[in-house]
């Protein structure tokens, strides 16, 4: 029987720690933008004042942070994926994460595009 703490897949080995530090930057931009959504929903709810409807500012602010915590969210199970391949020596998974945020960022800019031609 395999002790607790040796139940690592039998084919593991410890990647290139370059390929690790690479892994844990880009990590660290997806947590970084999403902190930056998070600002962005921050400004937009208690800054922008031409939207004179509390409703737009409210809806425009909670889709940042509903796009910040699913990147946020993204980015470490992309992170443990990643990880993962390397250490079996696997291709590398895709990314949702892009297609999420040009698309978030498409509908959040929809919006304030909207709130500003109609305030």
């Amino acid at each position: 029987m395999v002790a607790p703490q040796d139940r690592r897949h039998v084919d593991e080995h410890e990647p290139d720690y370059r390929f690790t530090l690479a892994n844990e930057r880009t990590f660290l931009a997806w947590i970084r933008t999403s902190l930056g959504l998070l600002a962005g929903a921050v400004a937009v709810h208690q800054l922008a004042a031409p939207f004179e409807s509390v409703s737009a500012r409210t809806a425009l602010a909670f889709g940042c942070v509903v796009l910040a915590v699913v990147l946020a969210g993204g980015a470490y199970f992309h992170w443990r994926s990643v990880q993962a391949a390397m250490r079996r020596d696997e291709p590398l998974p895709g990314s949702v994460l892009v297609p999420i945020l040009s698309t978030g960022t498409g509908v959040i800019a929809v919006l304030a595009s909207a709130a500003v031609v109609l305030s």
